[in-house]
């Protein structure tokens, strides 16, 4: 099988373009010629599962429309899909912001999502893809340090409840690489698919490896890369692997 782990910046691009006419403008007035670009790589990936970070799910910035539905049926996909906050979350209240969240496409036989939130922290959306043989987390972790590690508890905890091998997926925020997560790799078994850690962080010049997919015994990586594709300012990880 083969996943696609990607943050996409809710398709407003990588470059300085979306910094004008203003800093971080971009992220309110949209890019609508970036969505198509996305779109075809991911078709061009031809993967089984797709994992999306920072989707707009309808916003005015993307016109109403909703990326992860778009993408989905480009690639005749069922997708699943929620916002990043907690349903008590201030953000939940805000334009645009409350339209933010996570997704999972996969066959359109697919329908084992599961919804969990962690306890701290602004983004605390995890998704839950369970398959016959086994099982996907995709998260985005906190900014904030000791958020980050308290959300690596719950997700261990998860982890622990399944009984089914599992991936883990997404983008962990950790400025250290695999140093930040190592603890919380060996609690869980977990190895990464990225063992030379390639970094994914800025697109335009890679300095940090920001996106994991991490793996327990029970699944086999096949392979793994790093395409330098440059429509988000995170690169997509591609890794095939097969269940043990």
């Amino acid at each position: 099988m083969r996943l696609l782990l990607y943050n996409i910046r809710y398709a407003v691009g990588g470059g300085a373009s979306m910094h004008m006419p203003l800093p971080g403008a971009g992220y309110v007035l949209g890019n609508q010629s970036v969505l198509p670009d996305i779109t075809e790589f991911v078709k061009s990936v031809d993967p089984d599962i797709v994992g999306l970070i920072e989707v707009d799910t309808g916003s005015i910035r993307s016109r109403k429309v909703n990326q992860a539905e778009t993408i989905a049926s480009a690639l005749g996909m069922n997708t699943s899909y929620e916002t990043k906050y907690g349903s008590k979350s201030i953000n939940q209240l805000l334009p645009i912001v409350r339209k933010q969240g996570n997704a999972f496409m996969a066959a359109a036989r697919v329908h084992g999502e599961k919804f969990h939130y962690f306890d701290t922290g602004i983004k605390r959306l995890i998704i839950e893809l369970e398959m016959k043989e086994f099982a996907v987390f995709l998260v985005h972790l906190s900014l904030k340090y000791r958020h980050r590690h308290l959300q690596l508890r719950r997700l261990y905890d998860l982890i622990e409840e399944t009984s089914k091998p599992v991936i883990v997926a997404g983008d962990f925020n950790t400025f250290w690489g695999e140093n930040e997560i190592y603890l919380f790799m060996r609690a869980a078994k977990l190895q990464s698919a990225n063992p030379d850690g390639i970094p994914t962080y800025p697109s335009r010049s890679p300095r940090k490896e920001l996106d994991f997919i991490l793996y327990q015994d029970g699944i086999e990586v096949i392979n793994f890369e790093v395409p330098l594709v440059k429509f988000s300012d995170h690169l997509p990880l591609v890794c095939d692997f097969e269940v043990a």
